[in-house]
C-alpha cells in the first residue's frame, strides 16, 4: 500500500472512530439526562394536576365534577366521532386532546377509584398499587387530604415522547457524522496527495539522477516538505557542479598534458632518429617536464580549492618581509628577460595573519604572469600599502601587452588565455589566476584585475581586511 493511501486511510479511521465516540456518548448522555428532565415535567404536571383538582372537590365539595380539571388538562380522550364534531365546534366544546393518551387515575382517600381517564377500572373499585406521579389532592376548607391522584400510569406518554426525541436526535446525528466522515475524506485525500507528492517526486528526481540527469524539485511552501525539497535542490545543484568540475579537470589534463607529451615524444624520436643532438633533444624534455611538474602543482592546488580542502597554516607575517622574499624569488626571470622588477612598501603596515607559502603561491603566479607579459626594457612594480583601517592592498603592476576589455571578465576562467598572449607565443596553463583568487578568498581577500585595453600594462590588486 502506497504512503499516500496509508496517510489517507489513517486519516479516515481516526475521524470515523471520533464521530461513532461522539454519536455513543452524545446519545447515552442525552438519554440520561432526558429522563431526569422527563421526570421533572412529570412532577410539575402532576403537582398542577392535584392543585386542580383540589379547588375543583372544595368548590363542589365532592368529586362530581372532577372531569372539568381534568378535561382543562387535556386528560380527557374522545373517540373518533367525538374529536371530528369537537373539530367542528370549537366553541361548544370545552375538551382538550391530547395527541398521546396519558393515563390518570384518580383515587379518594378511601383507596377506591374516583376516576380512570382511560376507564381501566371500574368507578368505586378498590385500586391496586399504581404507579407514574403521585400526588395528594386536598379539601382546601379543611386542609386536609381527600384523595391521591395518578399521572402516567404507564409512562406511555413519557416513554414515547422520549423515545421519538431520542430517534430524531440519533438520526440528525448520524447524519451530520456521515458529512463529517465524507468531507473528512476529502480533506484526507487532499492532504496525503499534498504531504506524498514532494516525495514522489523526490523519489523519482533521485532515480533520474542515478542515471546521470540533473533535475530539480519545484518549492512551493516554506514547511519541512518546502525545505526538504530546497535540501535536495542544494544537494542536485553541488552534484552538478562537481559533476562539471570533473569534466572539466579532466579536459585541463588532456589540453595541457598533450602538447609537452606530444614535443617529449617527438624529440625522443629525433633522438632515436639521429635527427636531434643529445644535448637540443634533453634540454627540450627537460623543459617539457618542468611544464608537466607545474601543471600537476597547478592542477592540485586547483583540486583543492575545489573540494573545499585549501588547508591554511596562519601566522603573523611582516607584509614587507613576505613581498621583499617573493620579489627575490623572482629576480632571476626579470633579469634574464631584461624586465625590471621592483617592490615599494608603505611604512608602518600593519602584520597580517597569512599563510606565507600559499600566498608566496598565490603571489608568484601573478608576478610569473606579469614578467611574462612585459617585454625587454619594460618593467613590474610591487606596491603595498594601507586602505584607510579597513585593508591593505597589494598591486603588482606592468607595462607589457595589456588584456582588451571583452577579455576582462573571464581572465579568473580557467584555462583562459587571452589572444593577445597567444599571439605573442606567452606559454602557461591559463590556470595561475583562478589559483591565485582562490586562494586569496581563503584568506577573506579579493583580487582585481584592471587594465585600459592598451599596450601600457595590466595592474593585480589583492585586497585583504584587516579583521582577518
Amino acid at each position: 500500500m502506497s504512503l499516500r493511501w496509508r496517510i489517507m486511510g489513517a486519516t479516515v479511521s481516526v475521524i470515523v472512530l471520533t464521530v461513532l465516540l461522539s454519536i455513543g456518548v452524545g446519545y447515552y448522555a442525552t438519554q440520561s439526562r432526558l429522563g431526569v428532565f422527563v421526570a421533572a415535567i412529570g412532577d410539575d404536571e402532576a403537582g398542577q394536576l392535584a392543585r386542580n383538582l383540589s379547588v375543583e372537590y372544595t368548590a363542589a365539595g365532592g368529586w362530581e365534577t372532577v372531569d372539568r380539571p381534568l378535561s382543562e388538562a387535556g386528560y380527557v380522550y374522545a373517540d373518533a366521532l367525538q374529536r371530528e364534531e369537537a373539530e367542528d365546534d370549537e366553541e361548544d366544546s370545552f375538551e382538550l386532546f391530547h395527541s398521546d393518551p396519558i393515563r390518570v387515575v384518580i383515587v379518594g382517600s378511601d383507596g377506591r377509584v374516583v376516576k380512570d381517564n382511560l376507564s381501566e377500572l371500574p368507578v368505586g373499585a378498590i385500586a391496586p398499587d399504581l404507579a407514574g406521579q403521585r400526588e395528594t389532592v386536598f379539601d382546601l376548607t379543611t386542609n386536609r387530604p381527600v384523595g391521591h391522584v395518578y399521572v402516567d400510569v404507564n409512562h406511555a406518554f413519557l416513554a414515547s415522547e422520549s423515545h421519538s426525541f431520542l430517534t430524531t436526535l440519533l438520526y440528525i446525528t448520524v447524519g451530520g457524522g456521515v458529512l463529517t466522515v465524507g468531507i473528512a475524506a476529502l480533506l484526507a485525500a487532499w492532504l496525503s496527495r499534498r504531504i506524498t507528492a514532494p516525495v514522489t517526486a523526490l523519489t523519482q528526481a533521485t532515480q533520474a539522477i542515478a542515471q546521470g540527469e540533473t533535475t530539480q524539485l519545484p518549492v512551493t511552501s516554506s514547511d519541512e516538505l518546502g525545505q526538504m525539497s530546497a535540501a535536495f535542490n542544494q544537494m542536485t545543484a553541488a552534484l552538478a557542479r562537481q559533476r562539471d568540475l570533473r569534466k572539466q579537470l579532466l579536459d585541463d589534463v588532456s589540453h595541457e598534458l598533450n602538447t609537452p607529451l606530444s614535443v617529449i615524444q617527438l624529440e625522443a624520436k629525433g633522438l632515436q632518429d639521429d635527427l636531434q643532438t643529445p644535448e637540443s633533444a634533453a634540454d627540450r624534455i627537460i623543459q617539457e617536464v618542468a611544464r608537466l611538474h607545474g601543471l600537476v602543482t597547478d592542477l592540485s592546488s586547483l583540486a583543492e580549492t575545489d573540494y573545499g580542502e585549501l588547508l591554511l597554516t596562519r601566522e603573523a607575517s611582516s607584509l614587507a618581509e613576505l613581498l621583499a622574499a617573493e620579489v627575490g624569488r623572482w629576480q632571476p626571470l626579470a633579469e634574464t628577460r631584461q624586465v625590471a622588477l621592483s617592490l615599494w612598501v608603505a611604512p608602518d603596515l600593519p602584520d597580517l595573519n597569512l599563510d606565507r607559502l600559499r600566498m608566496s603561491q598565490a603571489l608568484g603566479n601573478v608576478l610569473s604572469n606579469a614578467i611574462h607579459c612585459t617585454e625587454a626594457g619594460g618593467q613590474v612594480v610591487m606596491r603595498a600599502e594601507g586602505e584607510g583601517d579597513e585593508a591593505v592592498a597589494i598591486a603588482i603592476s606592468d607595462d607589457g601587452i595589456g588584456i582588451p576589455a571583452a577579455d576582462l571578465p573571464h581572465v579568473f576562467d580557467r584555462r583562459y588565455r587571452t589572444g593577445r598572449s597567444r599571439r605573442n607565443g606567452i606559454g602557461g596553463t591559463g590556470l595561475g589566476l583562478a589559483i591565485t583568487q582562490a586562494i586569496v578568498a581563503a584568506h577573506g581577500g579579493t583580487v582585481s584585475v584592471t587594465s585600459d585595453g592598451s599596450d601600457q600594462g595590466v595592474t593585480v590588486t589583492c585586497r585583504f581586511p584587516l579583521d582577518e
